[in-house]
């Protein structure tokens, strides 16, 4: 297989393997992309939660991201786990230095247990910096009415958080509804032009830890290989579901997916 771009990664790690660093590299990898990474924080996890949250000197931070891209240069960027302001300002200073346009942000701020990630000094800045910097936020529906102070519990209510996140400065917005209690899953993509909601139905598994990072990372890939947003966000989408379906049950709690679900092992005869 021929490496079709190049991603850099600036997320946190998941000791476990199904979120976090981890999850964006095999999802790269898998999509036929080159993955770097610029690691913000070290996690002790595993399937029933965190254990323990580890953060990376910021300077570190600043010295991953810039002195990887000014040797191989990115064609997109993901951004995943920032857990306090000087890890977003970080992010932020050392993304003006680099200059690279197309950027991801799964904006990690609850975990899959459900405990909070991020201080309400994070939130304000990612909401009055950072989302302004990228070209597209990936929120679920927990991480949607932080951002929006928006209480979302149907399809409409998606469509009000989503245009709320537009006003707040996000460029393109793909606003999951995987925690809606419906038989069938809604993701809502939009913008100022256009609106767009891909509908699949729920696939009934509590092995689902690290899809956010997963999609993310996949419409990453998509969209660094010349596809519009949207259709990478479609295809993201796809990715995901065959991951969860071919997911391997590992674990005692919400279980990882299968990042390799699209590709073909030819045993040798």
């Amino acid at each position: 297989m021929k490496l079709n771009s190049k991603i850099l990664i600036i997320a946190g790690s998941d000791s476990s393997g199904g979120a976090g660093i981890q999850a964006d590299i095999k999802t790269i990898t898998a999509l036929g992309s080159y993955a770097m990474t610029a690691i913000t924080a070290v996690t002790s996890q595993n399937t029933t939660g965190i254990n323990a949250i580890v953060p990376i000197p910021t300077k570190v931070i600043s010295k991953q991201i810039e002195f990887t891209s000014g040797d191989i240069k990115p064609d997109v960027i993901k951004i995943g786990m920032l857990h306090s302001t000087k890890v977003i300002e970080t992010v932020i200073n050392s993304l003006n230095k680099i200059k690279v346009k197309k950027i991801i942000l799964d904006p990690v701020m609850v975990a899959k247990g459900g405990a909070k990630l991020v201080d309400y000094k994070s939130i304000k800045i990612i909401k009055t910096k950072l989302m302004k910097r990228v070209t597209l936020i990936t929120p679920n529906i927990p991480e949607a009415e932080i951002l929006t102070k928006t209480k979302i519990q149907d399809i409409d209510d998606m469509y009000i958080a989503g245009k709320k996140l537009l006003s707040l400065g996000a460029k393109n917005v793909l606003l999951k509804g995987g925690h809606l209690k419906n038989n069938y899953l809604y993701d809502l993509y939009l913008n100022k032009y256009e609106e767009k909601v891909f509908k699949n139905n729920k696939i009934k598994t509590k092995n689902t830890h690290g899809t956010g990072c997963t999609l993310s990372s996949a419409i990453a890939a998509y969209f660094s290989c010349g596809k519009t947003l949207k259709k990478s966000c479609e295809l993201g989408i796809n990715y995901v579901n065959r991951a969860i379906i071919s997911g391997p049950n590992y674990g005692k709690g919400h279980g990882p997916i299968n990042h390799i679900n699209n590709i073909e092992i030819k045993k040798i005869k």
